[in-house]
């Protein structure tokens, strides 16, 4: 009989840092989290590359605020659903296949984006780029299913900080790639243009060079497909609440859109109709799958805690939903805090953002490295807790580079609260691992949207809102009390413990398709 694999090390700080070298490696599993972390960042680049040229597109096609306004929100819209929809495909059809249909997809609406000149055409062309920012769920399985659970905070913080640097490259990049392919009037066409055609072509890249798992792991499904597999009675309606703020944040666009002018009534009126129609549906589906949980047929072995997707979707919403906030109003800020200049205020309000290459992973590492990883999570909560608190008292007496020590040291805590979060959500249930990180990332949109829209109730006072993060991020880390230490495991542990597990037929071609490089 085969040896049993020995144990891990126990976690500790020494053994995280001594990971950290192997980062650089292009071989086995690093080879297969650069080529993922590639992927996107690429996502990212086309999702955010109307943001650079927003006034000129606004200026050329003679746009106004309003219009500009919505689409800017119909670029994070259909986001949040699709993040939950992207995960089904992915527990389903497997990463390696879904991640390719994004980028290749993402080149179509890109294009007609890139090419169109009406309002109508614009508007429905963002709403579908949104989808393309689901593709970072994708690559959460597929790095889980890479790398053993000691070093999956540090895997999956790279992923996530590296990747979501595209969006800060498409304002550091296109403008000039615009102006060097066609000039000054007319260029973002070009430069937008040119990101889809390249997301599109490592799409196919992307199909043949990497494997949905190791060798001799298999790629494990969900046995019923059409919402989130839950495992006990409570857990079917906590699902059930849980699934409202996507839907309900739609809503929230929707009447900011009608607010602005845009649409108008009767369509703000289809829009909730529509929202209410679909979480009727998701409702029935979610009943329906989760038969089993309703009679608490799950044996023990299988069960998981549904209070720890709930919290870590809480968190996210905290986490992620500050940095989009933070990204969408700290130039402003800055400007009328300090009596910058546009291109000074941006510079100042980037140090908010461009610390994501390290304070992402190094919240995933600090969660490989201590012994419960939501320590780590509270830590950094407690740490954003402090600084927020004193931005909500910061004026302009304070000094510029004070503010912009203070923003930096806010994203260590905010960003660094994103990698510890995402080191747990692989560790749930690997079955449905696409669909829990769906549902997670989803609530860090609905966090980013709720949280900008604070502003709408302050009268734009920036400080009112770095106190609600304060309170926020607060009643998170309190909650951290009751958050269950996740107990699964990775891919790369289940094929080390065990051979596959014999399939179908069916399963058997499924999970050979899959696992073709």
């Amino acid at each position: 009989m085969p040896s049993s694999p020995p144990p891990p090390a126990p976690p500790s700080f020494a053994a995280a840092f001594r990971r950290l070298g192997a980062l650089a490696s292009l071989r086995g599993r690093h080879r297969v989290l650069h080529l993922t972390t590639l992927a996107f960042f690429l996502t990212f680049l086309v999702w955010f590359d109307m943001a650079p040229f927003a006034r000129q597109i606004g200026d050329e096609l003679h746009l106004d605020d309003g219009q500009l306004l919505t689409l800017s929100l119909c670029n994070l819209a259909l986001t949040v659903p699709a993040r939950i929809g992207v995960g089904m495909l992915l527990d389903r059809f497997g990463p390696r296949r879904v991640f390719a249909a994004v980028l290749i997809f993402a080149a179509v609406p890109n294009t007609v984006f890139a090419t169109a000149s009406s309002f109508p055409v614009l508007v429905l062309s963002r709403l579908l780029l949104g989808v393309v920012g689901a593709g970072f769920v994708v690559g959460i399985r597929l790095v889980a299913e890479w790398f053993p659970r000691e070093e999956i905070g540090t895997a999956e913080g790279f992923y996530g900080g590296w990747g979501n640097f595209g969006s800060a490259a498409a304002s550091l990049v296109l403008p000039g790639l615009s102006v060097l392919l066609a000039g000054h009037t007319g260029g973002w066409r070009w430069g937008i243009a040119t990101v889809g055609v390249l997301s599109a072509l490592y799409g196919v890249v992307y199909l043949f060079a990497v494997r949905d798992t190791p060798e001799g792991s298999a790629y494990h499904r969900p046995r019923r497909q059409g919402a989130l597999e839950v495992t006990s009675r409570r857990a079917v309606f906590g699902l059930l609440v849980v699934q409202l703020p996507p839907l309900a944040v739609l809503g929230l666009v929707a009447y900011r859109v009608h607010d602005a002018g845009v649409l108008p009534r009767p369509g703000f009126v289809a829009v909730v109709a529509v929202l209410v129609v679909g979480y009727a549906v998701q409702a029935a589906r979610t009943l329906s799958v989760n038969r089993p949980a309703l009679a608490d047929a799950h044996p023990p072995a299988e069960r998981y805690p549904f209070r720890l997707v709930a919290l870590l979707a809480l968190a996210y919403f905290v986490t992620f939903g500050t940095e989009l906030a933070m990204a969408s109003l700290l130039p402003a800020y800055f400007a009328d805090t300090f009596g910058l200049g546009v291109a000074a205020a941006a510079a100042a309000g980037s140090a908010f953002a461009c610390t994501n290459l390290v304070t992402r992973p190094a919240g995933g590492l600090l969660s490989d490295a201590l012994a419960q990883r939501r320590t780590a999570l509270r830590i950094l909560l407690t740490g954003a807790v402090a600084v927020f608190a004193v931005l909500s008292r910061m004026t302009g007496g304070w000094g510029l580079w004070t503010g912009v020590a203070l923003v930096a040291l806010a994203s260590v805590f905010i960003q660094g609260g994103n990698g510890a979060v995402y080191a747990m959500v692989p560790l749930v249930n690997r079955r449905s691992g696409g669909q829990i990180a769906g549902l997670v990332g989803a609530y860090g949109n609905v966090g980013g949207i709720v949280l900008t829209s604070v502003l709408v109730f302050t009268g734009g006072d920036v400080r009112l809102l770095f106190l609600a993060v304060a309170v926020c991020t607060a009643a998170m880390a309190l909650l951290t009390v009751w958050l269950p230490e996740p107990r699964g495991t990775t891919g790369t542990a289940a094929a080390a413990a065990s051979p596959a597990p014999r399939e179908s037929p069916a399963g058997m071609r499924a999970g050979s398709r899959a696992a073709r490089p």
